[in-house]
């Protein structure tokens, strides 16, 4: 069915419903919202001129129904995106309502659109039946194309394309078909169906800027050439295939097409066909003869990831020129196709793009922007030449139609490939169409516009929001030339910055009133000034960026005067702009606010800082000056009367007049620092003093140094007072302004004449004045020292003095500024600038004052180069440059081999010093220079310590070393080495042998056993061939190492130590007699009884058997293979257990003879010499009827117990223990008195048979019972000793050793003796 040129539509068959007034498409749309405008499709022009409208590819269209699919609209709810950036909203979103109503209504009637395509003036959709319908830009319906008969026959729309003119609409067909259609009348012009082969569906059409040609790609992935031609009022079409999808499915297709106003681009003689198949991309022209320009292979992908392309012309310099962008995955490339005047085409790789997920769109906005949606339906704004992505959206709400119906090819069959299958999936090709800075996203439900909001949009939105400093931003940006992607200005750069400076001094106001609405009227002064101080620095600064500190000074700040913490926080803001040199002119009433706010809020150091950087016009000077003079801001003071009244002398004059009086250590450094600038030519405290005011500024500083008195001076008032102020403040520094003034003065004889002046001066006031330190006069004889070693020096001075500076520079005494004063005279020589040195007499002075650099300077002069050597070792500062200075010297010519053999002899003799302050360079001098002397060297250094670190330094391996370098006895070197690491080092004695070869194997097999380097031994036995001996010396050092763990741990530990160990070794027997090794298994057999025989102290037998038992080398074997174990561990048992048994057999025979000869002598009994107490001399039973207690000791003397406590209690001894006694005869007949201080020397008084004896009465009960009768008793040391030996021959589980030998020892007693009347108790 064809549509007339009135344009009327069927109401049957679109199934519309009978109305009185038939309804306009308009009718039935909604009103528009704020942020929606109709749509109007037209040219926008970039803020650079270099940029141009963009145009979009013809041929983007809609996928099939796949995309409505109940499973593939069930993804997960994405949050949209608040556009919170610094870029602002820079699309707008708008919803085609008139569009997405007929898409709707198609959808219920033709169960779902198709296609969509637009032009400027016309936007096409296609339907699943076949028919295509025609917007204008109005959204209403102007045509519809096509007939359910036709869709019937042809199945869906798969493709459109409309010509550059909008006069012809080609649709591809499901089923293969093409057709063309007249779009001014809407007839039926072709219909093609030989383009292609049968049986495959139409996934691409389009035109090319030939209105005669055109291409179209088949779900075949190939590609061919429509030309169409009219002869003799026939109509046809001519195809030709580009690309065979035999060679690579192509599923992407885009002719380059020039926007009208670059027609005529030599490029587009061409036409430029770029083709993007499932691996690489192909860009091919068509005229004048089919040509392939270039291929380019995708790297890496997914292989459902989807090939997009797109033409844009792009400025480059001053020329636009084709650049394609296509991409396959996350990354987007850029060819640049470029034709030089010679006629050469060039394609020209540029910077690729990079991110984060897969694309499944791409499109050019303009020139400069890309628009991209990624796998997860995100809208990412891109700036290509930033790479910076602008602004994401998210379309899931949009709901994007796929073509995966027409890449599967299900209307003829599906007769595709797997592949090309797999890129339908995510292929939205014929959802996206661009077109003059616009791009429209068809949905199922509803089509969307995407365009560039123009730069007051963007800021608008803004400020929408309240978000007055981002609008702020964004302005200042545009008006800049900085922002991204920027629509709506015009005219040239100077148009375009007013026009936005006039609308952001339109936000600056409405920020300034918001803020003063938005302020809390009740609370905290803090709260208040937080408040505004997040906002008024804002509007200062942009206010002086636009340069209107008009405004700013009137009526922002008239309207910001009705707030005082408003007022005060913005004067408090202005510091920082005129500290930065921003804002040097205020107006008298700010200036006159500011003062006062300063100082009354005490802010005198940030007033100073302000009134040093404003123009001194726009100061009231005699408000300024007053201010400075209460509040001693002396920087701004010299600043005003230098600014304001070109007075360079008052400020020093009243500055060292306010030193005198108050020694003010601030005031002093400002006044040196001032002199200087001014000496300098530059202004304090800071910038430059005019240049035609440099010289007299200069001179009249010198005349005020050099003036006799001041102007107020008094009768005892010195000469030159000012200079003499100066240096009683601080010699140095005034000397060292000095110094740098005078380094300016060359050719200014006045200059100099000044200079002459006040060195006079200076010797004059400073030298035999007792009020200068000598420190001080010595630092006046540094500062003319330098002065008179300058080569164009013109100072004269006296001879006298002049020896009188070279005394004070050397002598001995004076430990200050040793380094400089060595310095200065060092100058002096070197510039030659006094002759009359006597070198002896300077040379003996620079040796007691030990300036060696003195000393080398004249040494070297004498051409004594060894004498130099002791000059660098003496020098604590410069003594690791002597390495370098023997080096050079025996290396370098121009010395004389006498020279040189002085230095190397003069050397050797210090090598032992050398050695000691840095072993590793000696070692490499020794190694260039004293190879053939290593033994002489070596034989001088007696510090073992010493000699290990040089010989490391000196055996380290070494690159690019001279032939004589070779040492002569290096092997004897490395085996004194190996002796040395044994001792010093052993932890890297290892690394040594590995490294070395220079060695002997026996020797240092020898060395690592005498010291005791187990691993070591161990790696020279296996180097020997000795892998037995080896392995023996390792297992020592683990048995030992587990045998010195094992007093520590636990039993079970124990088997967790030693049982991983037994299994190694059970192993290595079980593959070695795999292997049939005899001699190595028996080796292994007598270390794993080894192993066996250690264990076996620490771990029981059964659970050594068990374990033996349990390992899977031998528990699935027989038992003959571990009889040799076993019966080797059972010998081992009997044998210790007949050894245990002989040695306790021997043990408890020793012990029962010594105890046996104890008893009897502790059991012998006593006979007394007499019956009387050797202290009363009474019989020892005074009464018959009393128990009294005696005692008798072995000596035979007998005592009763009452008198010896009161004989030992005279002699002021009272025994610690009641049974502690000794015989007071025997002691008396020593010489001892029974004290305590004799106790030691009357130790053989008392003895194992000293005897308790009571009387019988006293415990008759006990022995009439029968009962044992313990005694506590004490031993004495000899006691002790020999309890201690006793418990010492036997350490076994003995009945008789279980008590402790400590002081109070509980015995039991061993024999009772009783006589007629008297019980004697023995114990021990």
């Amino acid at each position: 069915m064809f549509l007339s040129s009135s344009g009327q539509i069927d109401d049957k068959e679109f199934d519309i419903p009978q109305v009185d007034t038939p309804p306009t498409l308009e009718s039935i749309l909604s009103e528009l919202e704020d942020e929606e405008e109709p749509f109007v499709l037209e040219d926008t022009c970039m803020v650079n001129t270099e940029n141009i409208d963009a145009h979009s590819c013809d041929t983007s269209s809609l996928a099939s129904s796949d995309s409505g699919d109940p499973a593939f609209l069930r993804r997960k709810k994405r949050t949209v995106d608040l556009n919170a950036t610094a870029h602002g909203s820079v699309l707008r979103h708008t919803l085609l309502k008139g569009i997405s109503a007929q898409i709707v209504s198609a959808a219920v009637i033709l169960l779902c659109v198709r296609v969509f395509q637009t032009v400027s003036g016309v936007i096409a959709v296609g339907t699943s039946h076949g028919l295509a319908l025609v917007f204008d830009t109005n959204q209403a319906l102007r045509l519809c194309l096509g007939t359910r008969t036709t869709g019937c026959e042809f199945g869906a729309v798969s493709a459109l394309s409309i010509n550059h003119d909008c006069s012809r609409l080609l649709c591809g067909f499901a089923k293969g078909q093409i057709t063309m259609w007249d779009l001014a009348n809407g007839k039926l012009l072709r219909t093609i169906t030989d383009a292609h082969p049968p049986g495959t569906a139409i996934l691409h059409v389009k035109f090319t800027d030939d209105p005669t040609l055109a291409v179209c790609n088949d779900s075949g992935g190939s590609v061919y050439e429509l030309a169409f031609r009219r002869v003799m009022g026939m109509r046809s079409c001519d195809s030709r295939c580009l690309f065979s999808g035999s060679k690579g499915e192509v599923c992407c297709i885009d002719p380059l097409r020039a926007p009208p106003d670059l027609r005529d681009h030599p490029i587009t003689q061409y036409s430029l066909l770029a083709m993007a198949s499932l691996t690489k991309i192909l860009v091919i022209g068509l005229k004048p003869s089919l040509k392939v320009w270039m291929t380019f292979p995708y790297s890496k992908s997914d292989p459902s990831t989807v090939p997009q392309l797109s033409w844009q012309f792009v400025p480059v310099q001053k020329a636009s020129n084709p650049v394609l962008a296509f991409c396959k995955g996350d990354t987007v490339h850029f060819l640049l196709v470029k034709k030089e005047e010679s006629g050469t085409i060039h394609v020209i790789k540029q910077r690729q793009l990079q991110l984060s997920c897969d694309i499944i769109s791409l499109s050019w906005i303009n020139s400069r922007t890309l628009v991209l949606v990624d796998s997860h339906e995100k809208l990412q704004v891109v700036d290509r030449p930033s790479q910076e992505v602008l602004e994401t959206l998210d379309l899931e709400q949009v709901q994007l139609v796929y073509s995966s119906r027409h890449f599967k090819s299900l209307a003829t069959g599906g007769n595709v490939s797997q592949a090309l299958a797999l890129v339908g999936e995510k292929a939205c090709y014929q959802s996206v169409s661009a077109y003059g800075g616009q791009i429209i996203y068809l949905g199922t439900k509803s089509a969307h516009i995407m365009a560039l909001r123009n730069w007051r949009e963007r800021i608008d939105c803004f400020l929408k929001q309240e978000h007055f400093v981002e609008a702020l931003s964004l302005a200042w940006s545009v008006h800049e030339g900085s922002a991204k992607a920027v629509v709506g200005l015009f005219g040239d750069p100077l148009k375009r910055k007013a026009v936005v400076s006039d609308k952001m001094l339109e936000i600056l106001f409405q920020f300034a009133e918001h803020t003063l609405k938005k302020c809390p009227e009740q609370g905290k002064i803090q709260v208040m000034e937080q408040h505004f101080q997040e906002v008024l620095p804002v509007l200062v600064d942009y206010c002086l960026l636009l340069q209107r500190s008009d405004l700013l000074f009137s009526q922002l700040y008239t309207r910001l005067l009705e707030n005082t913490v408003a007022k005060s926080v913005f004067l408090e803001s202005l510091e920082s702009y005129i500290v930065a040199d921003r804002l040097g002119h205020l107006p008298p009433h700010i200036m006159r606010d500011l003062l006062d706010h300063y100082h009354s809020s005490g802010m005198m150091d940030s007033l100073e800082r302000c009134v040093v950087h404003l123009d001194v016009t726009s100061l009231d000077i005699h408000q300024v000056v007053k201010v400075c003079w209460e509040n001693q801001l002396y920087d701004a003071m010299i600043y005003v009367f230098n600014r304001g009244m070109n007075d360079y002398i008052t400020p020093m004059e009243v500055s060292s007049h306010l030193f005198t009086l108050y020694e003010d250590v601030v005031m002093g450094n400002k006044l040196l620092v001032y002199i200087s600038c001014c000496l300098a030519g530059r202004a304090y405290p800071l910038g430059d003093i005019p240049e035609d005011l440099v010289v007299q500024v200069k001179n009249q500083v010198f005349e005020f140094l050099i003036r006799l008195h001041s102007a107020e001076s008094s009768e005892d008032e010195q000469l030159f007072p000012f200079i003499h102020t100066l240096l009683h403040f601080d010699t140095r520094e005034f000397l060292n302004v000095l110094a740098m003034t005078f380094e300016d003065f060359k050719n200014d004889k006045q200059a100099l004449e000044y200079q002459q002046r006040i060195v006079d001066i200076l010797l004059q006031v400073m030298v035999d004045n007792p009020d200068f330190t000598p420190s001080q006069v010595g630092g006046l004889f540094t500062f003319l020292a330098r002065q008179l070693a300058k080569p164009d020096n013109t100072l004269f001075v006296n001879r006298k003095l002049f020896d009188q500076v070279l005394e004070f520079l050397c002598c001995p005494d004076d430990d200050s500024r040793h380094a400089e004063r060595q310095q200065v005279l060092l100058e002096l020589l070197q510039v030659g600038g006094v002759v009359q040195f006597n070198e002896e007499r300077l040379l003996t002075l620079a040796e007691k004052a030990e300036f060696f650099q003195i000393c080398e300077f004249l040494y070297e002069k004498k051409h004594l180069y060894d004498r130099i050597i002791d000059c660098y070792l003496n020098d604590p500062l410069r003594k690791g440059g002597v390495f370098s200075y023997i080096h050079n010297l025996l290396s370098m010519p121009g010395y004389s081999p006498e020279e040189k053999l002085r230095v190397r002899h003069k050397a050797l003799l210090c090598f032992t010093e050398l050695v000691t302050f840095d072993p590793c360079r000696s070692a490499d001098l020794l190694l260039f220079h004293f190879a053939e002397d290593v033994q002489q060297i070596i034989s001088g250094l007696h510090d073992d310590q010493l000699l290990f670190h040089f010989l490391s330094s000196l055996l380290e391996p070494r690159e690019a070393l001279p032939p004589e370098a070779l040492l002569p006895v290096e092997q004897q070197l490395h085996e004194l080495q190996l002796d040395l690491l044994c001792r010093f080092a052993p932890q890297h004695l290892l690394i040594f042998l590995q490294t070395s070869q220079h060695y002997t194997l026996e020797h240092a097999i020898q060395l690592t056993e005498k010291y005791g380097c187990s691993e070591a031994s161990a790696y020279l036995l296996e180097i020997k061939g000795d892998v037995q001996g080896a392995f023996g010396v390792l297992l020592e050092v683990i048995i030992y190492l587990l045998e010195c763990l094992q007093s520590n741990l636990w039993s079970v530990t124990s088997s967790m130590l030693w049982f991983p160990l037994l299994d190694t070794m059970m192993a290595s027997q079980k593959q070695v007699k795999e292997l049939r090794a005899t001699h190595t298994s028996e080796v292994l057999k007598e270390l794993t009884m080894k192993l066996l025989n250690c264990m076996s102290s620490f771990i029981s037998l059964p659970a050594i058997i068990q374990q033996i038992l349990q390992d899977p080398v031998y528990g699935k074997g027989k038992l003959a293979e571990i009889q040799g174990l076993i019966l080797g561990m059972l010998d081992t048992f009997t044998y210790e257990q007949t050894l245990l048994e002989t040695t306790t057999s021997l043990l408890n025979h020793d012990l029962h003879w010594s105890l046996a000869h104890l008893r009897a002598a502790v059991t012998k009994g006593l006979h007394p010499r007499q019956d009387v107490c050797n202290i009363c001399l009474q019989q020892y039973k005074r009464r018959q009827d009393s128990a009294e207690e005696i005692i008798v000791f072995s000596c035979g003397h007998l005592y009763h117990l009452q008198c010896l406590q009161q004989k030992d209690g005279a002699d002021g001894f009272v025994p610690q223990h009641k049974h502690q006694w000794r015989c007071y005869k025997c002691s008396s007949s020593h010489g001892g008195r029974g004290g305590a201080s004799s106790e030691a020397k009357r130790g053989r008084s008392t003895s194992l048979a000293q005897t308790c004896v009571t009387s019988m009465h006293h415990d008759s009960a006990a022995v009439a019972h029968g009962r044992k009768v313990f005694v506590e008793t004490t031993l004495d040391p000899q006691q002790e000793q020999s309890w201690d030996q006793i418990r010492s021959l036997y350490r076994g589980p003995s009945r008789v050793i279980d008590y402790t030998p400590y002081p109070a020892l509980r015995l039991p007693v061993v024999f009772i003796y009783i006589t007629k009347r008297v019980l004697l108790v023995y114990s021990f």
